[in-house]
């Protein structure tokens, strides 16, 4: 027990500085904490009511403006229905020939599609109604109702009580509510009425004049006098009676802008309405309340000006402490900054004696760790460097043999001319291609080897089988290995035509994203493919692309630039064969 409170004791003693530096810290932090929330509350409390304000405000005021346009757009249109002398000719008339009447719906349905085409933009459909069976429906699948349904409509009454003057109803087509604005055609000197005329708007659309400006936070809707929901963000609330927005109305129902609060389905919002004169309706912004109060403390805020005090409290006890710790501070920020010099920086031997020795000890240690990277590495380079050299020394021998061939069966049919240039061909060929391990060559070098390759070979097959290059234009410029594509070609000529003996060799060279896609496709014979061996080895009625070429090629592929490149091999009996290369984009 005794030693346990040695133990204490000697704690406190050698972290005396620390404790006190803490005591000083956390009685700062509790004061300073304490001063800045009751500021930031006071602070957020102001702010959010002017923003809440403003913001709420400029948002009614472009919805407003948008249904302002669309009864703009609404009265203008019926009211030019109204006075059209040729709608009204037709509708009061009573069907007469067919070819008095197909003159007639020709000149209506013209004059009210130039009608219709004002309000076409905003997605409103228009629908004129005479009483002689006649119906004019601009857009029939966006209300598809019928005369008898539209001529007996209880809302016709209200209109003809009401004559040149617009009323707006909603109606539920195919369950989505659509808001009509309606008005009775009226004769000015007989005071009788010669049809009806509608435009329709589905409630979405007219929905998009505000949806954009909701969030969580807020709803607005479009109610009328009876505080019907004809509009609102939230679906569930169409057609439901607000009782609260109802009791506002009636109280003042020509406010222009009227600010209170209500509580609509248990829930308390704050009320910004406005009322919208070509509708005879009232826009309503509501917010809820508990959102408002959550909004007074900006957590965020206060968060962040804890999160500052604390640093600054840090930055406080740095300073106390750094005469003692400073030069250990600084070797061991050097340490951590080692890795992003991949321990190639050494540190500075500076301060006192300690933090001298460390440093020292430490440097010693990396030169030695430096060293023997660097024989690993070179170690590494070197064994690759023979394994590619094996390799490259397997191709050239095996395409030597299979050209060499050629010319000996020119030779042997006395075709001395065309020997001299299949000869010429292969110094050419070998030239170009014989060369440093690892040694790559542009496209457009690479290309002009397998030219001299297909003369040579051409050279003895002749015209049986042609060979055409498609290279997009824009990969000249990149580099691949030599000797790549060589070994297809070798086996599409020598093995790809045994049954067929005439046909086609494609070769195609083009870039996607950061691949260089190289094709080799012949129509010759195919082959069945060998799953277990593939793709090193395919099975045909001998060993295609066995042995040095194919495998080869694969192995230089991905020794060089990892198993995401190399080869592939696509075959059918009877089909012909396509071989994929994939190599990286290399500029030089």
């Amino acid at each position: 027990m005794s030693h346990m409170i040695e133990t204490v004791k000697d704690w406190f003693y050698r972290n005396g500085l620390f404790l006190k530096v803490f005591g000083v810290t956390l009685t700062s932090v509790l004061l300073v904490t304490i001063l800045i929330s009751v500021s930031t509350l006071r602070i957020s409390t102001t702010y959010f009511m002017d923003t809440f304000s403003l913001t709420n405000e400029r948002i009614m005021n472009e919805s407003k403006r948008r249904f302002d346009d669309y009864t703009t757009a609404v009265v203008s249109t019926l009211q030019s229905v109204e006075n059209s002398g040729t709608i009204k000719r037709v509708l009061d008339r009573e069907r007469t020939t067919s070819i008095v009447d197909a003159q007639s719906a020709y000149d209506i349905v013209t004059e009210v599609r130039r009608k219709y085409a004002r309000i076409q933009p905003i997605g409103a459909n228009l629908i004129v109604i005479g009483p002689h069976e006649h119906l004019y429906n601009m857009n029939y699948s966006y209300w598809p109702v019928t005369y008898e349904a539209l001529y007996n409509w209880s809302f016709n009454d209200q209109l003809k009580q009401q004559p040149n003057q617009i009323q707006y109803t909603m109606v539920e087509n195919e369950g989505l509510p659509l808001i009509v604005a309606g008005t009775a055609l009226s004769n000015q000197f007989t005071s009788g009425t010669y049809g009806f005329s509608y435009v329709a708007i589905r409630e979405e659309q007219m929905r998009g004049f505000f949806e954009g400006y909701t969030s969580e936070e807020n709803t607005i809707v479009l109610v009328n006098r009876d505080g019907v929901v004809l509009s609102s963000n939230q679906e569930q609330w169409i057609g439901e009676a607000l009782g609260g927005l109802k009791e506002m109305i009636n109280q003042d129902p020509l406010s222009e802008q009227l600010i209170d609060q209500v509580t609509v389905f248990g829930t308390d919002y704050q009320v910004l309405m406005e009322y919208v004169t070509g509708l005879d309706m009232y826009l309503v912004n509501l917010v809820d309340q508990e959102t408002i109060v959550g909004n007074l403390i900006n957590a965020r805020e206060l968060l962040l000006i804890i999160t500052g005090i604390v640093l600054m409290a840090t930055v406080l006890s740095w300073l106390i402490s750094r005469h003692i710790t400073l030069s250990l501070t600084r070797l061991v920020r050097q340490i951590a900054k080692l890795n992003k010099h991949h321990f190639k920086k050494r540190l500075e031997e500076e301060g006192g004696y300690e933090s001298t020795q460390i440093a020292r000890a430490f440097n010693y240690t990396l030169d030695e760790l430096d060293q023997y990277v660097r024989v690993v590495v070179e170690s590494q380079k070197k064994q690759r460097d023979a394994e590619l050299r094996a390799l490259q020394h397997q191709i050239n021998p095996h395409f030597l043999y299979n050209t060499l061939t050629t010319v000996k069966f020119m030779v042997r049919h006395e075709q001395t001319e065309e020997a001299v240039e299949t000869i010429h061909a292969l110094i050419n060929l070998l030239q170009n291609t014989l060369g440093e391990v690892g040694e790559t060559v542009s496209v457009e070098q690479e290309l002009e080897n397998m030219k001299h390759y297909v003369q040579i070979n051409q050279a003895r097959y002749g015209d049986q089988i042609r060979v055409n290059f498609f290279v997009a234009p824009d990969v000249y410029a990149y580099h691949m290995p030599k000797l790549v594509l060589q070994p297809f070609i070798e086996n599409a000529f020598f093995h790809a035509f045994n049954e067929k003996k005439t046909g086609y060799i494609q070769i195609m060279i083009q870039k996607q994203a950061d691949t260089l896609y190289c094709e080799v496709m012949d129509d010759g014979d195919g082959m069945t493919l060998s799953k277990e061996a593939f793709p090193y080895v395919v099975k045909h009625k001998r060993q295609m692309f066995s042995g040095i070429g194919m495998k080869n090629v694969q192995e230089r592929i991905n020794m060089l630039y990892g198993n995401q490149y190399g080869v592939t091999v696509k075959s059918a009996p009877g089909e012909g064969t396509r071989v994929i290369v994939t190599l990286p984009l290399i500029k030089s």
